[in-house]
């Protein structure tokens, strides 16, 4: 896809609160646990290589991606740090994450026997890999105890194609105020754990939420996500946070046309709105092509510190607004920021749309360009 530089339209990336936020959670983290910055979706729409960059600045010992191919986008890049892939990579693709020194999540014995043959036919090296434990999540991993140790073996046996790494699980509830679920999940994951008679050089559970709310359990690495952008994992379930976290997107663009509408005439597709009087109606050069979907209609954004409501069906590229009186064309439109007094966060855009904060973020497609500001001396 196309990035539009010549509109008014960004997502704006604050270097330095992603470096404070990462920079603040490793200053909790007990001696000896690394913090693996994960990075995948293009770092949750803030961009993958320059959050790779920042990160790293920031103190964190390696990435954690979703895809084979975003693992292999960074070694391009010349980042030399460790790489788990968290999901599950294709077992006659494994050669490939061998031969770039990329780890893999194991999320099975049937995949370790499937990856075998092909490593050994193709990998330069060992595969890294983690064991992936399913204590609750019920997405991928290893079940029970018989499972793991049958893994075990075959891999003990096939040390030329495997290289353990890590062993890790996935809380389903770490942002939940009740921790009933979370702690039937450790439970589970402890006494797996305590089936093995040696552990692997990487022991880790915590995503943003459990290093948040559960740092005891953290292991000796944490895998820090949606909290390096500034966002709460929870939403507003849980309030209190062991540090303020610094959101690093905004969301602007501007006025490409204003008029004049009166009683009885109507916006957008549909006809969904009408004027009940004399209206001031702003255009603005985003619509859901770019992310802001047609579900926001309703939704408000700021200009000039003032709240203006989404008027009409959000189109493909554009939308429209409500004025409080005319503003001159390249007036800035803020979606997701602050303007005067007044802030829009990317919380308050999900629960308008009933979905969570990871979505909003995620959901932002390359035509917006991504404009990198703060941290320039920063080496």
């Amino acid at each position: 896809m196309i990035t539009a530089t010549h509109r008014h339209a960004q997502l704006i990336i604050d270097r330095q609160a992603i470096y404070d936020n990462v920079q603040n959670e490793i200053k909790r983290l007990k001696k000896g646990t690394d913090l693996f910055a994960v990075i995948k979706a293009d770092a949750y729409g803030h961009g993958l290589l320059e959050v790779a960059k920042i990160t790293k600045q920031a103190g964190a010992k390696g990435f954690c991606v979703a895809l084979l191919d975003e693992a292999l986008a960074l070694r391009q890049a010349g980042f030399e740090e460790p790489i788990l892939v968290l999901g599950v990579t294709d077992p006659d693709q494994t050669p490939i994450a061998a031969n770039h020194h990329i780890s893999v999540a194991a999320p099975s014995l049937a995949w370790l026997q499937q990856a075998t043959p092909f490593l050994n036919k193709d990998a330069q090296t060992p595969l890294r890999i983690h064991y992936a434990i399913d204590s609750g999540m019920g997405r991928i991993g290893m079940r029970d105890i018989s499972e793991l140790q049958a893994a075990v073996k075959l891999v003990r046996e096939q040390r030329d194609a495997f290289e353990v790494e890590g062993i890790f699980t996935h809380f389903a509830t770490a942002d939940d105020p009740n921790p009933a679920y979370f702690n039937k999940q450790v439970a589970k994951w402890q006494e797996i754990l305590a089936s093995l008679d040696e552990k692997p050089r990487y022991v880790h559970v915590s995503n943003s939420a459990t290093s948040l709310w559960h740092a005891k359990c953290n292991g000796n690495m944490i895998r820090f996500g949606l909290a390096i952008y500034g966002l709460n994992p929870s939403g507003r379930a849980i309030s209190s946070l062991p540090y303020p976290l610094k959101p690093a997107m905004s969301l602007t663009s501007e006025l490409t046309f204003c008029k004049q509408i009166h009683a009885g005439d109507s916006v957008g597709y549909g006809a969904t709105y009408t004027a009940k009087g004399d209206e001031w109606i702003g255009t603005v050069p985003i619509g859901y092509a770019d992310g802001w979907r047609r579900d926001l209609q309703g939704f408000k954004v700021l200009v000039d510190g003032q709240y203006c409501e989404i008027v009409g069906r959000i189109c493909m590229d554009q939308l429209m607004i409500k004025l409080p009186h005319e503003y001159p064309t390249g007036t800035t439109v803020v979606f997701i920021g602050r303007s005067g007094m007044h802030e829009i966060t990317a919380q308050d855009v999900a629960e308008y749309e009933h979905t969570i904060n990871y979505e909003v973020v995620s959901d932002f497609m390359p035509r917006l360009p991504r404009v990198y500001v703060g941290l320039e001396n920063q080496q």
